[in-house]
């Protein structure tokens, strides 16, 4: 499992410009099977995207076509998390 760290590097009119793009691919990514959570960090300074990707070059791939990170709006840290333990109902997280 992957954890995708976005961090705005912009002002928030200039994220929200893409937002819609972002949206898009966050779904396109979904339903492709790559992402399974998604949302915005608090204080509003960034997300965070849950991940499946076959390998740590496959994350930072979808990392880097984020329409956020194409648009110069937001940089992202791709973390590989193997989780140890999960709790009852969250084994999909593990696959």
């Amino acid at each position: 499992m992957f954890v995708l760290s976005l961090r705005y590097i912009a002002p928030l009119e200039a994220v929200d410009t893409l937002l819609p793009a972002h949206r898009e691919w966050l779904e396109q990514q979904r339903d492709a099977g790559h992402f399974f959570a998604w949302g915005r960090k608090v204080p509003r300074d960034g997300g965070m995207i849950l991940a499946r990707a076959a390998s740590r070059a496959e994350a930072e791939r979808l990392a880097s076509s984020d329409p956020f990170v194409t648009g110069g709006v937001a940089q992202t840290d791709v973390i590989e998390f193997d989780p140890a333990y999960l709790a009852p109902g969250l084994e999909l997280l593990g696959s």
